[in-house]
């Protein structure tokens, strides 16, 4: 992974962003890690992930015991 200063960034956002789409860019304040930079496709497939994380937790977590019965959903919601 690439470490950029904050003043790099500000220097050369389009670079720091290019360096971004293939792995994350760390980005430093007075040489202490502040941030990451990571480029859209990543974003969005690390999104996408958590996404998938967590629902499948709800589904290994659910109680289909306590389930209620379509039609009464249905009643319940006013669109018998």
């Amino acid at each position: 992974m690439t470490n950029i200063s904050i003043s790099q960034l500000k220097t050369n956002p389009a670079k720091a962003i290019k360096e971004a789409t293939d792995a994350p860019v760390g980005v430093q304040k007075r040489n202490k890690l502040e941030a990451y930079l990571v480029g859209s496709e990543l974003f969005e497939k690390l999104v996408s992930y958590v996404e998938d994380y967590i629902d499948k937790k709800a589904v290994k977590e659910a109680d289909y015991k306590k389930v209620t019965p379509l039609d009464d959903v249905i009643k319940e919601l006013g669109l018998d």
